[in-house]
């Protein structure tokens, strides 16, 4: 390609980013290559060229993709404006979001002989339940994030951290978890936060994770996964992603691409609705506890993450039958697992994403996860209110019966 667009503001690099060539191609959109193999200059380049990309290095010069499996250009393209956006060398896409869970982990632990994984909870429940389960052969310890160092072992390969958190959006301090590591990679799920609100690997964390599903795509039709990080760690990940198959499709990877343009106005649209939802919510008496970072008060709000995001977490005081009655009442919010779209969602971790975690990780039953999308803010409001209405004067009904009966 040619010299990257020298940009420096997070929107004209999330628009311009991976499309630096495209004059010179003579077309204005990017291309989608759907192509599935490639033709070979000849037998000695076509190897050299399947051993550079199977090996995790980039299409030789003069040479050949080979096989989707193991490079495409589009999932290039997508790769280069991800790793631009989060202030990295490189980027790696993969699948989904477990994907790339799933190779960060063989990548760093039991591929090197270091199957011990650190890991501070809330995640988000799927890498829990993958941790948990040693089902890659690694052996999890759980701690709180400033007890990193003191469970540190002489085989623990990887540090992993998710923050905003999933699902009650606990913030951890990625540089005092980075300064603790002692040089062990650390990997941070960045989905929640977006490089528009946060750079993990400005702290010095090694991999910036999303499940590119949610806000990355922003509009529910495509699943994948990506990971920002160095070029030796790209160099590490690709050939875990070429042997395993957790290639991105290309047509998801042109779905992504096109999502990133709009990225930043729809992650600050999004939040400032998140904002005005939470206040709300943290005065309404259906609501225990409303967590939202923008409401936490926490430093690391304007210094580690630039605003709250668009996700926030509510404990019913009617516990989990006011919290199953609000997810089924909602009308303008979609009853459905996922996030960060341009649709709002509402779900139950503890019963779905969270369901396989251990009983003493699990989110407590009464709490409601909510993803803010486009909609007008006020008629957020309103369908929230006559949800949280209906379950108020359900426990109302229910006091006055009970009081009968005494």
């Amino acid at each position: 390609m040619c010299g990257m667009t020298p940009a420096t503001h997070l929107e004209t690099i999330a628009v311009h980013a991976g499309r630096d060539d495209l004059a010179d191609l003579g077309v204005h959109a990017p291309p989608l290559d759907l192509s599935s193999t490639y033709p070979l200059p000849g037998v000695e380049l076509g190897g050299d060229s399947y051993e550079a990309l199977a090996t995790g290095g980039t299409p030789l010069p003069g040479g050949s993709h080979v096989y989707a499996r193991l490079w495409n250009p589009t999932v290039a393209r997508f790769e280069e404006a991800l790793a631009r956006l989060e202030g990295g060398a490189a980027a790696v896409a993969f699948s989904s979001g477990m994907a790339a869970m799933t190779a960060a982990l063989l990548a760093h632990t039991t591929s090197r002989g270091l199957p011990h994984v650190l890991a501070v909870r809330p995640l988000y429940g799927g890498t829990d339940h993958l941790l948990a389960t040693g089902l890659l052969g690694t052996e999890v310890t759980y701690c709180a994030a400033d007890e990193i160092a003191a469970h540190l072992r002489s085989d623990t390969g990887l540090i992993v951290v998710e923050t905003p958190a999933n699902p009650t959006l606990e913030l951890v301090d990625i540089a005092a978890v980075v300064a603790q590591a002692h040089g062990v990679p650390v990997l941070v799920d960045n989905t929640f936060a977006t490089p528009v609100l946060q750079n993990p690997l400005a702290l010095g964390a090694s991999m910036s994770l999303h499940s590119a599903t949610k806000y990355l795509g922003g509009h529910g039709d495509v699943i994948g996964g990506v990971i920002a990080c160095s070029e030796q760690t790209a160099e590490a990940l690709r050939p875990v992603r070429a042997i395993t198959g957790a290639v991105l499709h290309p047509l998801a990877a042109y779905l992504l691409h096109r999502g990133l343009p709009t990225l930043p106005l729809r992650v600050r649209a999004q939040q400032t609705s998140a904002e005005r939802v939470a206040e709300w919510l943290a005065t309404h008496p259906a609501v225990d506890e409303v967590h939202y970072p923008g409401l936490s008060g926490s430093a690391l709000i304007g210094t580690q993450m630039r605003g709250g995001g668009a996700m926030i977490a509510m404990r019913m005081a009617g516990g989990y039958a006011a919290a199953a009655q609000v997810a089924g009442g909602l009308r303008v919010f979609t009853h459905a697992v996922s996030l960060g779209g341009v649709d709002s969602l509402v779900q139950h971790p503890g019963a779905l994403t969270h369901r396989p975690v251990a009983p003493e990780a699990r989110p407590d039953g009464g709490i409601l996860r909510l993803s803010i999308g486009l909609e007008h803010v006020d008629d957020l409001v309103a369908d929230l209110a006559q949800a949280l209405h209906a379950v108020t004067v359900s426990d109302a009904a229910g006091v006055a019966v009970g009081a009968a009966g005494r």
